[in-house]
């Protein structure tokens, strides 16, 4: 990996908070910026294919309905009645 070096503007609090994460983690405020740079860049990246193949989607039954969720809340609510008595 090569690195760049540039220069940032930040807040004097965020700074503060990093010196600190930077010190309990052992670790450099380089390296905490450096993360949050790649966490940055993560966020916005687009991607060139979807991550799966329409062929590889199946068991999802369909779209879920109204009917649906009421009958799992049912479910979840009478499952937690059982365990609590």
């Amino acid at each position: 990996m090569t690195m760049q070096r540039t220069n940032v503007y930040a807040d004097a609090d965020d700074l503060a908070l990093i010196k600190e994460g930077a010190a309990r983690l052992g670790v450099s405020e380089a390296e905490i910026i450096r993360r949050g740079i790649h966490l940055a860049a993560l966020s916005v990246r687009t991607w060139d294919e979807p991550f799966f193949a329409d062929d590889e989607i199946t068991g999802l039954g369909g779209p879920v309905t109204h009917d649906d969720i009421r009958a799992a809340r049912r479910q979840s609510t009478s499952r937690k009645a059982e365990t609590s008595a």
